[in-house]
């Protein structure tokens, strides 16, 4: 029985990314409404690849009697201001709703789940480009006539289906159609496919919706378990050597750099740690700033990105397992993993013995056939065997990595880090520490770890120049140097700092 309510159309615009059952959710709403002789009508628009996008389906819902003979016109797309309920499927995506004005005070119903996938200008940030949560969150809720933020993605997860699921059982209890929960329920079981487990997980949405938002976890609940028993030794030496302010970060660089290598590279890490420790004891600075971010830094240096490393971690089985459960894998089904790879002839040469890399790069006729063969990107598929023995071969040169070319080099660099940064300290402690963060800049491989290289030896030629370099100076080129990839704004950062200079000598 149809609730009485204006003859107006119901606006629902569903946010989702591929995989989450966006439009098989659209379609149940479509279903209910026409079981309960509304008019509906759904359209989608795709979004981009990589991230940068999800789909939007809209659904409009017209409750009145189909019988009426009157055939209603329907929009085709969202219209900012005019949209009764917004269902996004995460966090990112619901800001993307309001940025778009589709989320209005006056009017909307916002449901979102809490959880966070991460848009790709975060994740291609040079420095750190995420946006905060909270802000997320504290945008919806102001945007929104009535905002519902639940984890609907763990409770899809831990009934076993998708969220669309979950979704659709907060849509029935947010009670903007005119027709009860048994309608949805119906409309889940009409479709045929699933049934069970949407039917979990639309409970547990619907049930979710009504409840009061119940407070995180604490925080030791959400830690994972560090703990190694081959690491026990070397995490004694951290609680009896080091101060009590630094040894989480100094644990955490411990099981880095021997999850990476081994325990004697942790081992290593302790052992060029401990004179930055030793001077900052000296100095007697409170709050041990020198020693903490260099403990963060060195930790983060030393466990550079080679080939080996991506190879080993594509290989790992927890990523085949966190992978199987995002896609929601039975163990009636097979999945594929396919990896994309454009190796450049730079990356080859730095995995070799470093007297063969330097001979390859250098070298005429074998290195224009090998660029000719890297031109191109390949595809490797990790879940076939003759795919996963090919990256099992290239993460098996981790074992003579302390040989490799690109070691060296980086070997290098990072004792001439360490070295300007226990030099400088001596002197000027807070610029110290801003050179000491200036390894940020070098991360990844390729061409990102080129350009972020650079940016730090520009800034690093100025530290060692002849004009006295200050930390605020250090921090603001460094911060426009993770701002801008292009380089562009650490140019006018640069120049505008080297004509201060050049006026105050002639001062």
């Amino acid at each position: 029985m149809l609730r009485e309510v204006p003859i107006k159309p119901i606006k629902i615009a569903i946010l989702a990314m591929g995989g989450e059952g966006g439009g098989v959710l659209a379609d149940w709403i479509v279903d209910a409404a026409e079981v309960q002789g509304c008019y509906a009508l759904s359209t989608s628009v795709p979004g981009v690849a990589q991230r940068t996008g999800a789909t939007i389906y809209y659904v409009e819902v017209l409750p009145m009697a189909r019988e009426a003979g009157r055939t209603p016109v329907f929009s085709l797309m969202p219209t900012p201001g005019d949209v009764d309920v917004v269902i996004a499927s995460e966090l990112m995506e619901s800001a993307r709703a309001v940025q778009r004005g589709l989320v209005t005070p006056d009017k909307t119903t916002l449901i979102t789940s809490s959880h966070r996938v991460y848009a790709m200008p975060e994740k291609m940030a040079m420095g750190d480009g995420r946006v905060p949560s909270e802000q997320l969150l504290e945008a919806g809720r102001k945007a929104a006539r009535h905002c519902v933020v639940r984890d609907f993605s763990r409770l899809a997860e831990s009934s076993g289906s998708v969220i669309s699921a979950v979704l659709f059982g907060a849509l029935a209890a947010a009670e903007v159609l005119p027709w009860g929960r048994q309608a949805f329920e119906s409309a889940i079981e009409r479709g045929g496919v699933g049934v069970s487990a949407s039917l979990k997980a639309f409970a547990a949405g619907f049930d979710a919706y009504r409840d009061d938002e119940s407070p995180s976890p604490p925080l030791t609940k959400l830690t994972r378990d560090l703990e190694d028993p081959r690491l026990r030794e070397l995490l004694q030496r951290v609680r009896n050597d080091f101060p009590a302010d630094i040894a989480d970060v100094v644990a955490h660089g411990v099981r880095r750099t021997a999850d990476y290598q081994d325990l004697a590279y942790a081992a290593e890490y302790l052992n060029r740690l401990a004179p930055v420790v030793a001077l900052d004891k000296q100095l007697g600075v409170e709050g041990w700033r020198l020693a903490r971010e260099t403990a963060r830094y060195l930790a983060l240096w030393m466990t550079f990105e080679d080939t080996a490393r991506v190879a080993e971690l594509k290989l790992r089985a927890s990523r085949f397992q966190r992978v199987g459960r995002e896609v929601q894998v039975s163990q009636q089904q097979l999945m594929h993993i396919n990896e994309y790879f454009h190796p450049r002839l730079q990356e080859i040469a730095d995995m070799l013995p470093q007297g063969l890399g330097r001979w390859l790069m250098a070298s005429g006729t074998p290195r224009a056939l090998l660029e000719r063969v890297t031109q191109q990107g390949r595809v490797v598929r990790t879940t076939s065997l003759t795919g996963f023995l090919m990256l099992y071969v290239v993460a098996g040169c981790r074992g003579f990595r302390r040989k490799s070319l690109r070691y060296v080099r980086e070997n290098e660099a990072m004792q001439a880090w360490m070295s300007r940064v226990t030099r400088i300290a001596r002197v000027d402690y807070a610029l110290a520490c801003e050179v000491v963060e200036c390894q940020r800049l070098i991360k990844g491989y390729g061409d990102t770890h080129a350009r972020g290289l650079s940016n730090y030896e520009t800034i690093m030629s100025l530290v060692e120049g002849r004009t006295r370099t200050t930390a605020d100076q250090v921090r603001e080129l460094r911060d426009a140097a993770l701002a801008d990839e292009s380089g562009q704004k650490l140019a006018r950062v640069l120049e505008t700092l080297v004509s201060r200079h050049a006026e105050e000598a002639c001062a």
